[in-house]
C-alpha cells in the first residue's frame, strides 16, 4: 500500500513535534518496512531522528491497526526489561492526520531478515542473537501485565478456543464451514485444543525481522518492534508463532520464514534448542507445542486468504493476491500437525 506525506501534512507534523519539544525546523521523511501493515516513517529535522507510526490507508478491517492501543502497550512496557523504544507523543485523529498515530524514539541498529550484518556475523554472535531472541520472548511473558496497567487489553481465559473460532470466521462460509482446503487442519485444531498454559502479554508477530539488534558485538536486542497485534493470551502461542517463523535447513519455507533466512547461517541455534531454552527459563510444559505451532501457521493461512479475497475484490493490498502464499502456510500447518498435505 502507498501513502505519502503532503506539504500540508508534513507542515502539520512539524508543528506537532515542535510544540512538544521533540524536533525543530523542517522535516524529512523516509518510509521503513514493506508497507503491508502499519506504516512506519523515519522522520528527521537534521539533528534528531524519530519514528512515526500510522495505519495503512483505508479501507481497514474493523478493529485492526489501532495506533492508540499499540502506543499504550509499548508505553506500558517501558522499564519492564523488555527492550522497546520510548513513546514520545500520541496524535489523535485530526491532530495532524485523518487517523491516529504515535511518535517514538529512533533506536539505532540493524533489522535482520535474510543476512546477518558482517559486524555480527561471527558464529558466536549469531548464537547470542538467537538466544537473545528467545530470552526476550521469555522476559515478555514474565511481565506483570496487570501491574503495567494493561489488564484490559485481552481476555486470557478461553483464549485458545476463542482465537481458533474467531479467526476461522474470517474465511468460513455463511454456514460456518471452512474452505475445503482448510477443513482437515481446522478439524485437527478443533479436536485438540489445549487448556491455556498461562496468561501473558503476547506479541503475536514475534520473529527476527521484528527486532532491532544492537549495532555491535556481542549480539543482543536493542528494541522489539511492531506491537500492533499484541494482546493478553496464552504465551505458548507466541512461542509457536516464533518457531513457525524460524526456518529449518532443507525444508520448504513459508513467506514468513523467507523473512528470516539469516538464521540458517552458521551459529544460530536450532528451533529445538530455542524451544528447550524457553522451557528451561520459564518452566513451560511443551508437550502441546506442535498444536500451538500449527495454530500459528493456520492463522497465517487464514489472514493471507482473507487478504487474498480483499485483493481480488480490489479493496486490499495486491501483495496477498497470490494463492500460493496461502497454500504455503496450509502445507506447513498440515506437516506440523502430522496430517497429509491438503489437495483440493
Amino acid at each position: 500500500m502507498t501513502w505519502e506525506w503532503t506539504p500540508d501534512t508534513l507542515g502539520a507534523l512539524e508543528s506537532f513535534l515542535r510544540d512538544r519539544g521533540i524536533t525543530e525546523g523542517p522535516l524529512t521523511t523516509a518510509g521503513i518496512g514493506d508497507g503491508h501493515s502499519n506504516l512506519t516513517f523515519l522522520v528527521s529535522d537534521g539533528v534528531r531522528q524519530v519514528i512515526v507510526r500510522r495505519p495503512p490507508p483505508p479501507p481497514i478491517p474493523p478493529g485492526a491497526h489501532d495506533m492508540l492501543r499499540e502506543a499504550r502497550l509499548v508505553g506500558g512496557l517501558a522499564g519492564s526489561g523488555v527492550p522497546v523504544a520510548d513513546v514520545l507523543a500520541v496524535g489523535r485523529t485530526g491532530d495532524v492526520l485523518d487517523v491516529p498515530f504515535y511518535v517514538m524514539d529512533y533506536v539505532a541498529g540493524p533489522v535482520v531478515t535474510t543476512e546477518t550484518p558482517s559486524v555480527l556475523s561471527a558464529p558466536a554472535d549469531r548464537r547470542r542473537i538467537g538466544e537473545a531472541l528467545i530470552d526476550t520472548l521469555a522476559a515478555l511473558h514474565a511481565v506483570d501485565w496487570q501491574a503495567a496497567g494493561l489488564g484490559d487489553l485481552g481476555r486470557p481465559e478461553g483464549f485458545n478456543e476463542r482465537h481458533l473460532r474467531r479467526m476461522g470466521r474470517l474465511v468460513a462460509a455463511e454456514d460456518g464451514t471452512p474452505p475445503p482446503e482448510f477443513a482437515d487442519i481446522d478439524a485437527w485444531l478443533g479436536a485438540n485444543v489445549p487448556a491455556e498454559s498461562g496468561a501473558a502479554i503476547i506479541h503475536n508477530d514475534y520473529r527476527i525481522g521484528n527486532v532491532i539488534l544492537a549495532p555491535d558485538s556481542p549480539g543482543r536486542i536493542a528494541a522489539v518492534l511492531d506491537w500492533e497485534l499484541a494482546t493478553i493470551g496464552d504465551p505458548l502461542f507466541d512461542l509457536g508463532y516464533f518457531l513457525a517463523s524460524y526456518p529449518i535447513e532443507g525444508e520448504e519455507r513459508t513467506p514468513t520464514e523467507d523473512l528470516g533466512t539469516a538464521v540458517l547461517e552458521d551459529g544460530y541455534p536450532t528451533r529445538d534448542e530455542l524451544a528447550q531454552r524457553y522451557a528451561a527459563t520459564t518452566g513451560a510444559d511443551l508437550s502441546n507445542l506442535n498444536w500451538y505451532t500449527a495454530l500459528a501457521l493456520w492463522k497465517l493461512a487464514v489472514l493471507y486468504e482473507y487478504g487474498r479475497r480483499r485483493a481480488v475484490a480490489g479493496v486490499g493490498d495486491q501483495y496477498y493476491r497470490d494463492e500460493a502464499l496461502v497454500r504455503s502456510f496450509l502445507d506447513a500447518a498440515h506437516r506440523t500437525a502430522g496430517l497429509a498435505r491438503s489437495v483440493v
